[in-house]
């Protein structure tokens, strides 16, 4: 037997690819594992062998870790941690936790995400050392390989950073070094992460390799970049990475019918994943969609139901309704089919072209560009079958399009408390709703388990 360690040590990729240093492993442990495995060499070798390894990546992350569909992913978690969902279900799941807003640094679900997203790092880096060191893959593609890899190492850093903020930036295999890794300030992480997509957008091709979207293209970086800087309150840098998007008019189309979005053939789709099974559906719509009440596992806050505005579309056609005769529940209704549910018509979108247009709006806004933010705006509330904004100040644009993202992605990948941070408003809206918010509850906690196995990711975040 052999162990993680030594094969990193000696440069070799012993089934890391499909397994992710295997799904039950700490991140900073070493595990066995069995000896009929490929090495690097052998893996990549071939395209075939090396697309497996990186599709593999993107089952993983479907599956396990912050951007699964879920129960335990971000959109179901964070949408209870914030105002958007109430939770009915077993008081033994980690989801009232998220709930209450009770995380501890104790608790091994939250460990888990922590655990399984970074294996999911470790495996990029992986790759990108098996495409570095390939003598034969061309080198168009060593450039899409890597250009993913590099793609989904920022995609999975930018997620930690808000939701733990410093955290280490891995960057590659190294057992040793990574086993002591500090943390890294916040503005350094989207540093690093900004330097992965500016090389993912010049390596990756501008069409996709094939017709479902699922692998990465140059707009998918861009959508990320554009997101990142919006974040970090870059207006021009955002307004352009989603302009170079939306110009791309020969791949994506606007949707004007509000019940095509989320179909897996949908033009306005950027990026997303595809489900396990070639005849299933994705998993949000098992994870939400319910048909009795009461609710088995949570439902849409009835305040966040009754904020749409009058004739929004996207609240009867993005929200579910049942009733009992005495009480009404309400379910998101993005995704209309659950996992096994009449053959595959949805993938998990992470990237579309909605937030584009008002990652645009909001950065023009801010650039005193009133006409053009206002556009893209209406855009989006066209679409939900609203006049456009009545909105004249640049402050009041911006606040009527922190309110259109509020009722456009509810409850996909915590745009909410994302949104929310940003702004500096998790305290003020959060605290209102939510009787045990704290400030200190926009990080969440470091696991204890790794702060023991690393000293070096101290402090632990305050509250905890």
């Amino acid at each position: 037997m052999k162990t993680i360690k030594k094969y990193i040590k000696i440069g070799l990729l012993p089934f890391v690819a499909f397994t992710f240093l295997c799904n039950s492993c700490d991140n900073f442990v070493e595990v066995e594992l069995p000896d009929s495995q490929l090495t690097a060499p052998d893996i990549f070798e071939e395209m075939a062998t090396a697309n497996a390894a990186m599709t593999s990546i993107y089952s993983k992350i479907r599956d396990s870790g912050l951007l699964t569909g879920s129960p335990n992913g971000l959109s179901h978690q964070l949408g209870n941690y914030t105002d958007e969902l109430e939770y009915y279900g077993s008081s033994q799941n980690v989801t009232i936790d998220f709930y209450n807003n009770a995380l501890s640094a104790a608790n091994n679900d939250l460990r888990g995400l922590w655990s399984a997203t970074y294996n999911q790092i470790y495996a990029t880096n992986a790759i990108l050392y098996g495409v570095e060191n390939s003598t034969k893959l061309s080198m168009d593609n060593r450039d899409q390989l890597k250009g993913e890899a590099l793609f989904v190492r920022a995609l999975l850093h930018f997620y930690l950073v808000n939701l733990y903020g410093d955290i280490p930036y891995i960057i590659n295999t190294d057992y040793t070094q990574n086993s002591t890794v500090s943390r890294l300030a916040t503005l350094s992480v989207y540093t690093a992460i900004k330097a992965d997509l500016v090389e993912a957008i010049a390596l990756l091709p501008e069409n996709y390799l094939n017709s479902n979207r699922v692998r990465p293209n140059q707009s998918t970086a861009r959508a990320l970049l554009a997101r990142l800087n919006l974040y970090a309150g870059l207006w021009d840098e955002a307004a352009n990475e989603a302009s170079a998007i939306l110009n791309v008019t020969n791949l994506y189309a606007w949707e004007d019918n509000i019940d095509n979005v989320f179909l897996k053939e949908s033009l306005s789709t950027i990026w997303q994943l595809s489900p396990a099974q070639s005849d299933n559906n994705t998993e949000e719509g098992s994870t939400f969609i319910f048909t009795s009440g009461p609710p088995p596992m949570s439902a849409l806050n009835s305040n966040l139901v009754g904020a749409f505005p009058l004739g929004d579309l996207r609240r009867t056609h993005w929200i579910g309704e049942v009733t009992n005769g005495t009480n009404t529940w309400y379910h998101p209704n993005k995704y209309k089919h659950t996992l096994t549910e009449g053959g595959s018509q949805e993938y998990s979108i992470l990237f579309r072209l909605a937030e584009q247009y008002l990652i645009r709006a909001e950065a023009r806004a801010h650039l005193g560009d009133l006409t053009g933010a206002k556009e893209d705006l209406n855009k989006v509330r066209n679409r939900a079958g609203l006049p456009n904004t009545a909105a004249q100040s640049a402050t009041d644009i911006i606040t009527d399009i922190l309110e259109e993202r509020r009722f456009e992605f509810f409850t996909e990948l915590g745009h909410r408390f994302f949104d929310l941070k940003r702004t500096n408003q998790l305290t003020n809206i959060l605290s209102v709703s939510k009787p045990y918010w704290n400030d200190t509850d926009s990080l969440l906690p470091i696991p204890a388990s790794e702060l023991l196995l690393n000293p070096n990711l101290a402090p632990q975040n305050p509250g905890y």
